[in-house]
């Protein structure tokens, strides 16, 4: 974890707060655009944010924090009692939402999924890319308007027809859920990341059995627990933060068997998120 200090809360909109979080021992841990982090609130919660500042300025990461009204006790902390001056922890930058090279971008956001989008649009624009961005939504809207001008187009966007008038654009799309489903079905390539995990049907959970390669030992995972609870309660913790295969917090490598991937980042070859997934096969090896 590094160490930073809040210098200031800016209100950005009516619902979104911006931090501003100041390295304490000296520069951050680098980051690219796309990148989030895990901030741990003083009042034992840890969520994710995605960093929405410039990846040049390493004395300090920007973050924005939409209130929201069904707050499980993040936002609602943020907003109401988080103040200045406060220390606060944060993971280093981990990036499932890389921006690729390309000469054009169509950048799709809503709402606070803005925030992911900010850094990769100023990067796009800074190696000379053609670079549209259609934003509903009014964090940062006025600021990315005025800095950007006729590259951003404000409102509720028509995917269909932004389809047809790039089509040889790399998409990224971040915001509500139904927007990034709208996206995957407009575009026919898009890069999405989602703040909240898709709605998708499993087969029933089965148990199985877990190898520690490293610790050494047997787990049984029975089917009313997770993974990640049957590591932690055997004494092999695994960091974690969102719990809903969202974040990448909890990775582990896998050694053999055969997970069921129900994250929605992507796990890569040999990798495997305990918090959701689970195995197809009866017995994983793990490197815990």
């Amino acid at each position: 974890m590094q160490k930073t200090i809040l210098e200031r809360i800016e209100r950005v909109s009516e619902d979104v707060v911006s931090l501003v979080l100041r390295g304490d021992d000296g520069p951050l841990a680098p980051w690219e655009p796309g990148a989030h982090i895990d901030l741990e609130l003083p009042n034992w919660l840890t969520r994710q944010y995605s960093l929405c500042g410039d990846p040049g300025d390493l004395s300090a990461y920007r973050i924005a924090v939409r209130h929201d009204p069904l707050s499980r006790g993040g936002s609602e902390y943020v907003h109401l009692f988080l103040q200045p001056g406060r220390t606060l922890p944060v993971s280093l930058p981990r990036n499932h939402f890389p921006l690729v090279p390309a000469p054009a971008y169509l950048f799709v956001a809503g709402g606070i999924g803005i925030t992911p989008i900010i850094p990769m649009l100023r990067a796009a624009v800074a190696a000379g890319a053609a670079v549209t961005l259609a934003y509903a939504g009014r964090p940062f809207a006025a600021e990315l308007a005025a800095e950007y001008g006729e590259r951003v187009r404000l409102g509720r966007p028509d995917l269909a027809a932004l389809a047809r008038e790039f089509p040889n654009a790399e998409v990224y799309c971040c915001g509500p859920a139904s927007m990034v489903d709208a996206a995957e079905a407009a575009f026919p390539a898009v890069h999405t990341e989602r703040f909240e995990p898709t709605r998708r049907t499993f087969g029933p959970d089965t148990p199985f059995e877990v190898a520690c390669a490293r610790s050494g030992g047997t787990i049984q995972v029975p089917a009313d627990e997770t993974l990640l609870d049957a590591l932690n309660h055997a004494g092999r913790p695994v960091p974690s933060a969102c719990r809903e295969g969202v974040c990448g917090s909890c990775e582990v490598v896998v050694l053999a068997g055969e997970p069921e991937h129900r994250d929605d980042i992507g796990a890569a070859a040999g990798r495997m998120y305990p918090c959701v997934s689970r195995a197809l096969s009866p017995r994983l090896v793990l490197d815990v």
